[in-house]
Parts: structure tokens; C-alpha cells; sequence
């Protein structure tokens, strides 16, 4: 397996965005209305990753993008909103969502954002219990296009400071592996 991170609007993003939105209307009954303009993956204020397995195809997917206070949509300042974390049915039970949601955190990080926010369903609780076990936590105030649904649920986490010894700088393989196989 081998994340990569892609323009929003790749073609393989796009498939599995279609994949997604079936899942939703399958579940839900309506697919994801959020906004999702591909700029806003676009570094350093955002990116998106796909998943790749051994044969090329993509199997999985998930993208931040900065956030800040001052809108009426809830966010804070630093805020980096996770978007569209999804695992092809075929390749879910292998820690896919995990390793994705390590590299969306990790670059996140790298980019100087200092909260992780994310809203999902009450119908997808797999997703639920993938983000608590991760120490994400219910968050005290909603926000996002759905914060006034009674079926929502947002969570978020504050990512870690990380401070480098300055006689232990930090090298390229380490800033990238969670990115890496």
C-alpha cells in the first residue's frame, strides 16, 4: 500500500469520491452538500491523499483543510477540518483509516495547524469509534455545514507541539513517514 497526495480533483479522488457519496446516500438517504472546492486541499493549506494498493488501484482517501474563527460555520483559528476519510468496502479491516488519518495529522502539523475537526454521522459509527479510539473527542460546540443536524457529530483533537532538539534536527524520511508504506 502507498499514500500520495493528490489534487481533490484527480481522477482516481473523483471515483472514489463517487463511491463515497453512494455510501452516504445508501446510509443517509442524500449525499455529502458540504462545499469542496479543490483549492482548498492545495498546500499549505490543505492537502488530500489517496491510497494506492500493490496493484494501483485507489482504495482509500482523506484530505484537510484549513479552517479559522470568525465564520458562522464554528471553526477555530488553526482549525484543519478532515474531509472525506472513506476505505473501499473491499479493503476495509487493514488500518487503512488509521495510517490516513496519521498522515492528514502529521501534515497538518507540518503546515502549523493545531486542532484536527471533523464532522461525520450517528450511521456511520465505525467511523465514530475509529476517531475516539485515535483520542478524538466529542466536541462542545457543532460546527460545519451539518451542525444544526440532530444526527451529527463533530469531534476534535488538538495536535501535539512538536519541538526538534536543536542538536537533533529533524530529516526529510522522518517528517514524511507517516506517509509512507
Amino acid at each position: 500500500m502507498e499514500i500520495r497526495p493528490v489534487r481533490y480533483d484527480h481522477p482516481d479522488a473523483a471515483r472514489l469520491d463517487a463511491r463515497v457519496q453512494a455510501e452516504y446516500v445508501e446510509r443517509y438517504g442524500d449525499g455529502d452538500s458540504a462545499p469542496m472546492d479543490p483549492e482548498e486541499f492545495e498546500p499549505p493549506h490543505g492537502r488530500y491523499f489517496l491510497v494506492y494498493d500493490d496493484a494501483g488501484t485507489p482504495v482509500a482517501t482523506g484530505g484537510w483543510r484549513a479552517r479559522s474563527g470568525g465564520s458562522e460555520e464554528g471553526y477555530a483559528d488553526g482549525d484543519a477540518e478532515i474531509k472525506r476519510m472513506y476505505v473501499v468496502p473491499e479493503a476495509r479491516g487493514l488500518g487503512l483509516a488509521r495510517r490516513v488519518l496519521a498522515a492528514l495529522e502529521a501534515d497538518a502539523r507540518a503546515a502549523g495547524r493545531v486542532r484536527m475537526v471533523l464532522e461525520t454521522g450517528i450511521k456511520q459509527p465505525e467511523a465514530m469509534s475509529l476517531y475516539v479510539s485515535e483520542g478524538y473527542e466529542s466536541a462542545a460546540q457543532k460546527f460545519g455545514t451539518y451542525r444544526d443536524y440532530d444526527d451529527s457529530r463533530c469531534y476534535t483533537k488538538v495536535l501535539p507541539v512538536l519541538v526538534a532538539h536543536p542538536a537533533a534536527p529533524v530529516r526529510e524520511w522522518e517528517r514524511s513517514s507517516p506517509l509512507e508504506p
